[in-house]
Order: structure tokens, then C-alpha cells, then sequence
């Protein structure tokens, strides 16, 4: 999945997250993965901390995503602050939208 969407997936960028996606033609739900490489916390601790983060961001507007979205957001920088993951999200979801 996630190599289908670097080779041919369309992107967007925010000052934390960068979303890369591909819309494909079923009606399944929608897909989203988290990736946090060493660039952004050295310790495995760390980025799985900010992986968690951003799940528990995205939960509240998953639903919003459009049906078939393949996607993962890649965390750019290291970000304590949920809120601001939160408005992030949403706002790679109205450009996508």
C-alpha cells in the first residue's frame, strides 16, 4: 500500500505533516498510516509516542475523508501539541476535499 502511494500518490504539505494519497475507486473506507522517521525523534519511544498522536488527532475527522482515500501522513518535525495536529488534519482535509 504505502509503496503505491510514494511511486504514483499526489501530495500535500503543512508546517508538521506532509500527506501523501492516492484516491482509488472503491467504497471502502478510508486508509491512513502515520510515519515518523529517526529525522524527527531519534528514539523509537518518541516516534511512536507521535505516531499515537496523530491517530488519536485523526479520529475525529476520519469519517470526512472521502471513500477509497489510500494516505499517510509523515511527520515532518516533532509536534508535543494535539491540537495542533488536529487543525493540521483538517486542513489537508479541505484541500483535498
Amino acid at each position: 500500500m504505502v509503496g503505491e502511494i510514494f511511486k504514483g500518490g499526489k501530495f500535500i504539505n503543512s508546517p508538521n505533516l506532509t500527506f501523501k494519497f492516492i484516491l482509488t475507486h472503491s467504497s471502502t473506507s478510508p486508509r491512513i498510516s502515520f510515519i515518523a522517521p529517526k529525522t524527527v525523534a531519534k528514539l523509537a519511544v518518541k516516534r511512536s509516542s507521535l505516531r499515537r498522536r496523530g491517530y488519536n488527532a485523526l479520529r475525529k475527522s476520519i469519517n470526512d475523508f472521502p471513500l477509497g482515500l489510500l494516505g499517510v501522513f509523515i511527520f515532518k518535525k516533532y509536534q508535543n501539541d494535539i491540537s495542533i495536529i488536529e487543525n493540521e488534519i483538517k486542513n489537508i482535509l479541505h484541500k483535498i476535499n
